[in-house]
């Protein structure tokens, strides 16, 4: 994001010379018009019209490489403004009660549109300062299971989960590793699995690794229009694949990370519009289209059976990458239960354990 060009407040991404000359003479217009008197509406409606064609045909054609950048955009609307603009009456809920408060991963308890919920989230931060604070959106062990903790608790009070996940993934450090970050994620995965409300998974900028799965087991999992969601992060990969780090636009065009290869994939259940040219140049707009699936998707959920949720939440997340199942659901957009409705819910997860992995997590 190095060399970004500012016009009026608003910054460029590198593939965007086209889009900030045009701003540049729309501003230059406007001063001239102020200063000398001139009117000079009529072409600064014309370079408008023109600007919003080339933005409608640059932002329908960008490459998986040029997604990852609008997906980091630094205007890019974070956490904390979907908190603002999208939850009402929000209480904040902090700490894991065994270690600490991870400021990288927020909870609290608010109302969308007319449903309480719990809303889970990563927060990256805007200046350096809260970038700091917030470890760049990299959760430690105690972010996930504070998520884990409150989640608890809006199942025993019935509350929907909503969870927003933006992160390059979860923190790689030593501390974070002593502190067994590896199984609070697989935890999380586990609980999420089996947690006996709705679950609502969208991804709003970055969906990195383990970082994202630890808050993204779901009954639904969106994904924003230039947002992305993959095993590990472009540059990650190239240093991995490569060893060399310039090749990311390579390794973001193998990794299938896009929305449109997602969907095609099975891996997501939707992709939500953004504004035109990306959130970060209408953040209203995009927060608003957010907030209207949540409320229709909740709506949906809460008409299933929770036994048949459950169900089909696990069945979602063990047919992950397994080709047959996207072709499945390809013809079948609702699966059928992976469990016979008549078993009661004990039964089910009893089931649900003997043909999963979870027994090699509570035997360690």
């Amino acid at each position: 994001m190095d060399n970004m060009q500012t016009t009026n407040g608003l910054q460029y991404l590198p593939f965007e010379d086209k889009i900030a000359q045009m701003d540049r003479q729309i501003e230059d217009l406007k001063r001239s018009a102020a200063k000398e008197g001139i009117d000079t509406s009529a072409e600064i409606r014309c370079l408008q019209r023109e600007e919003t064609s080339e933005l409608k045909k640059l932002y329908s054609s960008l490459n998986p490489w040029q997604v990852v950048q609008v997906s980091r955009h630094p205007q890019r609307p974070l956490l904390r403004d979907y908190l603002n603009y999208m939850v009402k009456d929000v209480r904040e809920l902090h700490g894991d009660r065994c270690f600490g408060d991870d400021r990288a991963i927020v909870t609290a308890l608010g109302q969308i549109g007319r449903e309480r919920v719990l809303i889970v989230g990563q927060e990256k931060g805007r200046d350096t300062k809260e970038k700091i604070a917030c470890n760049f959106g990299c959760p430690n062990p105690e972010g996930y299971r504070k998520a884990l903790a409150k989640m608890k608790l809006a199942e025993k009070f019935g509350l929907p989960v909503v969870t927003l996940i933006d992160t390059p993934g979860a923190f790689p450090g030593i501390g974070a590793e002593e502190r067994g970050q590896a199984q609070a994620i697989a935890v999380n995965m586990m609980e999420m699995s089996r947690l006996r409300v709705p679950i609502i998974s969208i991804v709003i900028g970055e969906g990195g690794s383990g970082g994202a799965l630890g808050i993204g087991v779901a009954d639904r999992l969106a994904l924003l229009e230039y947002a992305y969601y993959s095993v590990i992060s472009p540059e990650g990969c190239a240093a991995i694949l490569w060893r060399d780090g310039a090749q990311a636009p390579a390794a973001a065009e193998a990794l299938k990370l896009t929305g449109k290869h997602l969907l095609k994939l099975g891996v997501v259940d939707a992709v939500i519009p953004e504004a035109l040219g990306g959130a970060h140049r209408n953040v209203h707009d995009t927060i608003y289209n957010v907030e209207q699936y949540i409320v229709k998707t909740l709506r949906d959920l809460k008409r299933t059976k929770i036994e048949n949720l459950l169900a089909n939440r696990y069945k979602k997340l063990r047919s992950i990458g397994d080709p047959s199942q996207n072709v499945l659901r390809e013809k079948a957009p609702a699966a059928k239960p992976a469990i016979p409705d008549r078993l009661s819910a004990a039964a089910q997860l009893d089931l649900a354990r003997e043909s999963s992995p979870e027994e090699a997590l509570e035997t360690n």
